[in-house]
Parts: structure tokens; sequence; C-alpha cells
């Protein structure tokens, strides 16, 4: 019988480890690579960290005896197919793609003729081409759409949504060249329902950035025109709920206490700074959209103090309670979290903050913050609720019963006197 083919996911967390299941299960051997050990004796246990792949489906994987987590860069040897999946942070503004290069490296030590190898990891057009295949090339001794293929398919990983997952997302594939997106569509025809083939891994790395900046520049729209609604005197939840009843040519975004996660705070960002340096000139809309989607936890804290001092309180000395520190429901992804934000303004107001998110495991130590549980008398005891993620654990009934204010930046709540909307 032939052996499966063996696939190398590097990075196990949002993006790399619903991948490396859906391989899995798929039929391949799939190494699941990560330099965090803590991930890789979680994932040996069979406690899954993503909410993406419930638990069941790692102790399936794990039971299938094709699916070996490992923090040794020993077990990238053989591999037919890897896949880098590492984040790819900003460092004063600036794309660190310092993840990509040593998981490039690394691969270029196992590389061998015949093998594929593909990026997913977010980044500015040009990295695969300029750096990645360069890197490989000179570390392996193998030409790049000659010995061994590569390209870019750019993750679309959308966590907690229950309509769209991995598998029934179409999937963007791209290669150096043509025998390259062979190889690479042909993996992904695979594990997913349909893939879209593109003429370069340029214009896959634009494509990605592309859907990214739609959603920063449309919820920058929403979250500056919230801020001048009340003047208005008009609700900006009313009226982009009309808007939306038109069948054509509007879609609906909705104002929050800002953007997080890595995608839209991000990956923007990685486009004005490609646009800058590649021609010299700004690329002001998005830089615009970045620069308002900022101050939103600033307005938050700001209409909290005027909601305080209406009721007789400064900010200082009271109790605050936060609901919800991932940056979206349901999920416990607290990168770039605009709650953080919040929290590290109160903090520094002299507020008494407390924080409650039942999914949202790791948090700063030592912020002067305090963790504890949802109860109608944490509700009660507090000065004011900040509602920031609407999970669907917390019970917002009682929240409006007990709270003695409430400032809801969800529009989950009904307004009335104790519970002010954004």
């Amino acid at each position: 019988m032939k052996e499966p083919r063996r696939v190398l996911i590097v990075g196990q967390g949002y993006v790399g480890l619903p991948l490396a299941v859906r391989a899995v299960e798929a039929g391949y051997h799939v190494i699941g690579y990560d330099i965090n050990e803590t991930r890789v004796t979680r994932l040996r246990a069979g406690e899954s960290y993503i909410e993406d792949v419930p638990a069941e489906r790692l102790a399936a994987a794990l039971a299938s005896g094709r699916f070996e987590p490992s923090a040794d860069s020993g077990a990238a040897a053989g591999f037919d197919i890897a896949v880098i999946t590492v984040p790819t942070p900003l460092r004063a503004g600036v794309p660190d793609l310092t993840f990509v290069e040593h998981a490039t490296s690394m691969l270029g030590e196992h590389l061998r003729p015949g093998a594929t190898v593909v990026l997913e990891s977010t980044t500015y057009p040009g990295t695969t081409d300029d750096i990645v295949a360069p890197l490989l090339e000179r570390i392996s001794g193998c030409r790049a759409g000659h010995d061994f293929h590569l390209g870019h398919s750019p993750e679309r990983i959308d966590p907690g949504n229950a309509s769209w997952q991995f598998e029934n997302t179409p999937k963007i594939v791209s290669g150096v060249n043509e025998s390259s997106l062979q190889a690479i569509q042909a993996f992904y025809d695979t594990i997913v329902h349909k893939t879209v083939s593109v003429a370069s891994p340029r214009v896959a790395e634009l494509a990605k950035l592309l859907e990214n900046t739609f959603r920063l520049v449309n919820i920058a729209l929403v979250n500056e025109l919230a801020t001048f609604t009340r003047d208005l005197g008009v609700d900006v939840w009313e009226a982009i709920d009309a808007a939306a009843t038109k069948p054509y040519g509007f879609t609906r975004f909705v104002p929050g206490p800002g953007v997080g996660g890595h995608c839209i705070p991000v990956d923007p960002t990685y486009l004005s700074w490609s646009v800058r340096r590649s021609t010299g000139r700004a690329f002001r809309l998005v830089e615009l959209a970045s620069e308002i989607n900022r101050q939103m936890p600033d307005y938050l804290v700001s209409r909290l103090t005027t909601g305080l001092n209406s009721r007789g309180k400064p900010v200082k000395g009271s109790r605050i309670l936060l609901l919800g520190m991932a940056y979206k429901k349901n999920t416990g992804d607290a990168r770039e979290s605009p709650s953080l934000r919040i929290a590290e303004r109160l903090v520094a107001m002299g507020a008494e903050v407390r924080i409650i998110d039942p999914h949202v495991d790791e948090l700063p130590q030592d912020d002067g913050t305090r963790r504890t549980d949802f109860s109608a008398g944490e509700i009660a005891a507090a000065d004011a609720v900040i509602l920031l993620t609407d999970h669907d654990s917390f019970d917002l009934d009682v929240v409006s019963t007990h709270a003695e204010y409430v400032l809801d930046s969800r529009n989950k709540m009904r307004a009335g006197t104790a519970v002010e909307v954004l």
C-alpha cells in the first residue's frame, strides 16, 4: 500500500492547526510543527486551543496516527509539501518577516527535488518571489519552479464563523510558474471545496491585503459616523439597518470599540507600507482609516468619562467592569484587541478595572486589572460596565437588570436610563 504524502505545516495557530487537521482528514500524513513547546504538548494531549478545531476533531486526527505535533525541526525531514503559516507582525509600523524567514530557512535545509512549498502567511506583494524563493534556493541548492514547486495561497480563516469554515471557503492559489501552480492547486483541491487560481504570487498576496483593506475602510467609515450621529440626533444603528435593506451596492458594517486580530489592524498597513516603499506615494485612504479605528478606544473612554460625570462620579476610583477582551465574539483571540487599549487607558486614569472573558486564556500580567467571573453581584458592584465583546455566554438581561450604568459598544442591549449605546 502506498504511503500517504508527508505534509509539514509550519505554525500551529489560528491558521496552521485547522489546516493540519483538515489535511489529516483528507488522508495526508501531517507534521504540525511549532516552536512553542507548550502548544505542542497540549496538542499531543488532545487539548485544542483553537475554537475552530474542537477536541473531538483533534482526537480523531491523533487517533489516525497521521498527525504528529512536533517542536523538533528535525521532523521536517522528508516532507513532500510544506505550508508556512507563521505570524507576520508589524514592528513600529514596518512589516516584520522574521518568522517567515526562519521558517523558510528551516525548510531550505530539508528541501528535496520534487517537493512543494506554499506561503500562507499574509504579507506584501513580492514576498514569495523576492524573499522566500531566493532563501530556499540559496540554502537548498535547488531552483524554484524547476527543482521544486513554490507559490502563495493566502489564508482565509474567520475564527468562530459557523457558516464559512476552512474547507468551504474558496481558496486562492498561485505558483511561481505553471507547474508550481498545478502542484499547489492539486493539493488544495483535495482539502477545500473550491480553489481559485491567479496568475502569480504577487496577485495572490495583493488579493489578501485588498480583502482586509476593504473591511478596514468600511469599518472606519461607520466608526467615524458613530462619533457624529449623537450630535445629529440620529441613531446610527437604525440608519445602518435601514441602508442595509438596499439589495445592491451596500455592504453592512457596524461600529464598535475598534478593530483587532491580526488581519484588519495589520494587513492594510502592509499594503500602505509596500505602496510607499515601491512608489514613494502615500496610500492616504488606508492610513486615514487606520487612524480612525485606532482612535475608537479613546472615544469609548471619553464616552465613559462623560457618562460617569453625568452621574457625579470621576473615572479615578470608580470600579469599571469590562465584558469581553477578545477582539471578536465567541473566540479567545485577543491579538490587537481594542479592549486591551481601553483597559490600559482606564488603569492609567486611576480606575479599578475588572475584566470578564471566559474565552481568553492569556492576558497581560501585572497590568493593573483583575480578572473575575460573571455574576449579578459583580455587575451590581461596578460603577460602570462596558460591553466590549458580545460573547453569547454573557447574560445581557442580568447586565441590564443589575448594572448601575452600561456603555454598550455592540448595540446588543436596549438603550435606557442605565444603558447607553455607542
